[in-house]
């Protein structure tokens, strides 16, 4: 049964899911189509099933659509107010009696399309290490060659040249034009790069070129430059369109620079400034030389003033008198030890002479031996007939025992 034959009268009403279900049968059969709009919601979630909710701007007329994380992801950075092309066919939920859009392809349309694609080959060139901060090469302090390449007669080349050569009068550049704009604009600055990179007069190599929309900026985007760029030998600065712009090409040269003037500042110096900058330098390095040499001339002056410099020799006159009065002090104190001791020799030789055998032998006592010398101390140690020797203080006697 269609629509148009369900009952419209209050006597014959139809079963609310009748009506729905009839509807989703009739929704069912439209088949799929693609819809321009804009990106007003987008409701991710841990599922594999998400929403977005489209509006036709130029009518205020919204929808809201399921997609697949799959399809979403596939299509890059969809975010709100991005513009899309999507490829719906309109479902009806039974269930809840509401309708929505579902979703098997999407893609970002027109110049955020071309944003999602330069965001996907900087994501991936950005995974191999091209933009890491340990491949850039530092730039010459002052570059003997400067490798240019830009359009010919642009305002670039003039900008670039006339800055350099306001800052460093004698500085050389060398200048290759190419393609600034175009499918031909990356080989064509790709093969000015190597030609300048093989030079070894070259000692930095800028890319310049004014601003421009996306779309004329794209060839510094392009992966085939983006490598090249990557294994030059020389640095390369990079001075593509103004300030906002931002080409693939910024992230992996050895400098960014603002604008092709911005270029010109950053490779060499100023001359007048450093001119500046020695003469300031040379003034303070003359004041400090000088104010060394006000400090040497001044101690120098107080060393020569003291009186070890003023007479020499006054300093061996004391030492002189203190080593006479320490000589004299180290005789006077010999000559006491001396006396000293001799004092305590002849008081121990008196005392020795005094308890020696020869002192008691000269107040006359005697002292009486056998002939082997043996000292006879009693009477007992004698018999009758025994041969004695008399030590007396002037000699010895001999005797014989005759009584006892």
């Amino acid at each position: 049964m269609t629509i148009a034959r369900l009952g419209t009268a209050p006597e014959t009403p139809e079963s609310l899911g009748h009506v729905v279900e009839s509807i989703a049968g009739w929704i069912d059969r439209l088949g799929w189509i693609w819809v321009e709009a804009q990106v007003i919601e987008v409701k991710r979630r841990a599922a594999p099933t998400q929403f977005l909710t489209l509006r036709d701007t130029a009518r205020n007329i919204s929808a809201a659509l399921t997609i697949t994380a799959f399809v979403l992801d596939a299509a890059g950075p969809i975010t709100e107010g991005t513009t899309v092309i999507a490829h719906l066919k309109p479902r009806v939920y039974v269930e809840r009696g509401s309708m929505s859009f579902e979703c098997d392809e999407i893609r970002i349309a027109g110049e955020g399309r071309l944003l999602a694609m330069l965001e996907q080959l900087k994501r991936k060139l950005q995974a191999e290490g091209l933009f890491s901060p340990t491949l850039k090469k530092p730039l010459p302090f002052l570059p003997g060659g400067i490798g240019l390449i830009t359009g010919a007669n642009s305002a670039a080349e003039r900008d670039v040249k006339s800055n350099v050569l306001l800052r460093w009068p004698n500085a050389t550049i060398v200048t290759r034009h190419a393609l600034m704009q175009g499918p031909q604009s990356a080989a064509d600055v790709s093969s000015a790069l190597n030609e300048l990179d093989t030079n070894p007069a070259i000692d930095v190599i800028i890319i310049a070129r004014g601003g421009g929309s996306l779309e004329d900026l794209l060839p510094f985007s392009d992966e085939r430059l983006i490598r090249a760029v990557s294994a030059a030998r020389t640095p390369v600065v990079s001075a593509i369109g103004h300030e906002p712009d931002t080409p693939i090409l910024d992230f992996v040269a050895d400098l960014r620079a603002s604008t092709p003037t911005d270029a010109a500042k950053r490779i060499v110096p100023d001359a007048a400034a450093e001119h500046q900058l020695i003469n300031t330098a040379l003034t303070r390095l003359h004041g400090t030389i000088q104010s060394r040499l006000r400090n040497e001339q001044s101690t120098l002056d107080q060393l020569r003033s003291r009186p070890v410099l003023t007479n020499p020799l006054a300093g061996f006159v004391i030492h002189a008198e203190q080593l006479s009065a320490l000589h004299a002090r180290l005789n006077a104190t010999i000559l006491r030890i001396v006396a000293n001791e001799r004092t305590n020799i002849d008081t121990m030789t008196a005392r020795m002479h005094t308890l020696s055998p020869q002192a008691t032998l000269e107040r006359g006592y005697a002292i009486l031996t056998t002939p082997n010398t043996k000292s006879i101390t009693s009477v007992s140690h004698v018999k009758i007939g025994d041969t004695l020797h008399i030590h007396l203080a002037d000699g010895q006697l001999g005797a014989t025992v005759k009584e006892k």
